[in-house]
């Protein structure tokens, strides 16, 4: 897996959204730089010239230019970014079954339904981060 210090990443289009979950890692006192991509090109060009092992990676499904499951689809096809290791999970407004069946396909680690309050998001954000934290892989070993 990636670096347990290395960024958190969030494709999220939203403005007030990265704002929340900004907010929600606050208050979680997470150390992690969190880096918001508002689209999945911006995001790709990123992850293929970065020195940064980000720790995870969270994306809406719903993202201008390439949508998440696109973004995740890119990366199993690339042996480079595939080969990072980077926990994969998705964080959606809508949990539509075509959607969570294409993740899951495309060996996303989770998929989640964003939540209406600060409490149940950063309920959500806490199982996320205390179990890729605790998780090991290949790469951490």
């Amino acid at each position: 897996m990636g670096s347990k210090k290395g960024p958190i990443i969030v494709l999220e289009d939203d403005a007030d959204e990265q704002e929340l979950l900004s907010e929600v890692f606050t208050q979680m006192k997470v150390t992690n730089e969190v880096k918001f991509f508002s689209n999945g090109d911006s995001f790709l060009q990123y992850i293929r010239t970065t020195q940064d092992q980000p720790f995870i990676i969270i994306s809406d499904v719903n993202i201008p230019l390439l949508n998440g499951l696109e973004v995740k689809r890119i990366i199993n096809g690339d042996d480079y970014l595939r080969k990072k290791s980077i926990p994969f999970i998705f964080l959606s407004t809508s949990a539509e079954k075509k959607a969570v069946e294409e993740a899951y396909n495309q060996t996303a680690q989770g998929f989640f339904v964003k939540q209406n309050s600060i409490q149940n998001i950063e309920k959500h954000l806490t199982i996320i981060m205390q179990y890729w934290s605790e998780c090991k892989h290949t790469n951490s070993i």
